[in-house]
């Protein structure tokens, strides 16, 4: 019976001077094994992305290491060799030297949770080295990124930092930056202020880099300068009545503020009547304000033309005994025999609070008048809406605009809709719609003229766009747009029929002022619209007989 003792597998130990080294400087790992003498050792090395290596180094127990990595060691003695157990494993580190800070973009001092911001990692020197990046939160989380540019959400305040090692090595890094300190705050929010006409938004609290938004009553569309008087970025010249808000946005995406309170502005509403002149009537002007309640004054202006503005805008003129407002929400003016623009707005309060000035409405004059006169090719009132029509402007002016009043209230001019070349509006296709034209001047309105237009299937009035003098003789006409009228053709006034015959024309040789009314035609089955044909007294001048003393009769 043969007995023998078989001890404890011996186990090595390894134990490393210092964990991390800068580069270029060397380690001292050294492996041991208890228990007794006579042992050799074995070296190891490996990293997270490569297998273990044995290290050729000697049998000894210590070496000098410089490169970084996962390390491990195991001893052996006699012959066959004996192997103890492999010591535990030890990481080595290799610090850079190159130092490393984080900056901020954009460069706000102040940061509003939920904006988006960017960290980058700065290594000074290291060109040709292929870094990429450890991050360091608040919260002491680490983890890496491939590009040295952190995208964040604004969320939590704090310290933060960052590191870079080579791709290729990632037991070599640099040291850790210096905190960058980020401060974030509550979700800001905008405030719009009122200055007359003029709304000014701000973010509270103040702050840099901000774009300012305005909205008008329900509708989620920002207004552009398309459609706004934008004095500055922050800052709009209103012209319309209506509850307004404004809220600021800044970044990329671009984040927002909350919306401000809402702030109601008031538009009066300027009625005329009539809008069509006739000698001798005199024009009433009503002012109407929303909500209307007591101590309200209402001032009223005659329309100016500023040719200034391309979009087309008016200065002012208050009429007379208006400059302290007048108690009635009416305003009657006498002897008017020219084309005319209005205004209004009404104030209260002491200071006194205005509202703003109306839309523009006009009372229109048909007479032709030297100082400022509109003609139209062709010389009609009803047009297809593919036809083109030119509409020249003469008189004392050498600069000329032409308005469009769409009815019932929507006014806008040449540019909008036509070119404008020197005195003439070219209108390459006449919109399907009832409209007032008229040319303006700086100082004058011209003679308004009513076109409407008609689709290309529909029956055509030709009628003159001027009102036609008595005595003279005047040419009604029925139109297709593609082919000749084959049937009779029925002529109307005021919708009783006067003249039934096969010819396309009704001549009236010589007006008179029963010939003023509504006209339409009939024939193939269709009807055209109808339209008015005005008639104007031929003027009658004195005739001034002079006699001498010898005359006798």
């Amino acid at each position: 019976l043969c007995l023998s003792n078989i001890a404890d597998r011996a186990r090595a130990t390894l134990t490393a001077a210092t964990t991390t080294v800068s580069v270029g400087d060397r380690v001292t790992l050294i492996c041991s094994v208890e228990k007794s003498a006579g042992w050799k050792y074995e070296w190891f090395r490996r990293t997270s992305h490569t297998s273990e290596d044995t290290i050729n180094d000697g049998l000894n127990g210590n070496i000098r290491v410089s490169q970084g990595g996962i390390y491990r060691c195991r001893g052996f003695r006699g012959e066959p060799a004996v192997y103890s157990d492999p010591s535990d494993e030890v990481t080595i580190q290799i610090t850079f030297s190159n130092k490393v800070s984080v900056t901020q973009k954009p460069s706000w001092s102040q940061i509003f949770r939920g904006e988006r911001i960017t960290l980058t990692c700065e290594v000074q020197g290291g060109e040709g080295v292929q870094w990429e990046y450890e991050w360091r939160t608040p919260q002491s989380q680490t983890f890496r990124t491939k590009q040295k540019d952190w995208t964040i959400t604004a969320s939590i305040s704090g310290d933060y930092s960052c590191k870079s090692r080579p791709t290729d090595d990632s037991y070599s890094a640099t040291n850790w930056s210096e905190a960058l300190r980020l401060s974030f705050l509550d979700p800001p929010k905008a405030q719009i202020s009122r200055s007359g006409g003029t709304l000014t938004c701000s973010v509270n609290p103040s702050s840099s880099g901000w774009s300012y938004y305005f909205y008008r009553e329900k509708n989620q569309e920002v207004l552009t300068v398309q459609n706004t008087d934008f004095h500055s970025n922050r800052e709009i010249r209103v012209s319309q009545g209506g509850v307004y808000k404004c809220r600021g946005g800044r970044g990329e995406p671009v984040y927002h503020t909350e919306f401000s309170d809402p702030v109601t502005i008031v538009e009066p509403v300027l009625r005329v009547s009539p809008w069509w002149l006739s000698p001798g009537a005199s024009v009433t002007l009503s002012c109407e304000v929303e909500h209307v309640s007591a101590g309200w004054s209402f001032y009223w202006y005659k329309a100016v033309p500023d040719l200034s503005h391309k979009s087309g805008s008016y200065s002012y003129e208050l009429l007379p005994a208006s400059s302290n407002g007048t108690a009635d929400n009416s305003y009657i003016i006498h002897g008017q025999t020219h084309t005319a623009g209005y205004v209004c707005r009404a104030g209260r309060g002491e200071p006194h609070f205005y509202t703003l000035y109306s839309q523009p409405h006009f009372v229109w004059s048909g007479d032709l008048h030297p100082s400022a006169s509109l003609s139209v090719s062709p010389d009609r009132v009803q047009h297809f809406t593919s036809d083109s029509v030119s509409l020249s402007c003469e008189g004392n002016s050498a600069e000329w605009r032409v308005s469009r009043f769409l009815l019932p209230d929507f006014l806008s001019f040449c540019s909008d809709w036509g070119t404008m070349n020197g005195s003439t509006c070219h209108v390459q296709k006449i919109q399907s719609s009832n409209a007032v034209y008229w040319c303006e001047s700086g100082s004058a309105f011209s003679n308004a003229v009513n076109i409407t237009g008609h689709y290309d299937d529909e029956l055509l009035l030709l009628s003159p766009v001027h009102p036609v003098t008595e005595g003279h003789s005047v040419t009604l006409g029925c139109k297709l747009r593609t082919e000749n009228l084959l049937s009779k053709v029925f002529f109307y006034q005021n919708d009783t029929i006067i003249q039934s015959e096969s010819r396309v024309e009704m001549i009236i040789p010589a007006v008179s002022k029963s010939h003023e009314g509504f006209y339409k035609c009939q024939s193939s089955g269709k009807e055209s619209p109808q339209s008015w044909l005005a008639v104007t007294c031929q003027e009658i001048f004195p005739v001034v007989l002079s006699m001498n003393n010898n005359s006798s009769i």
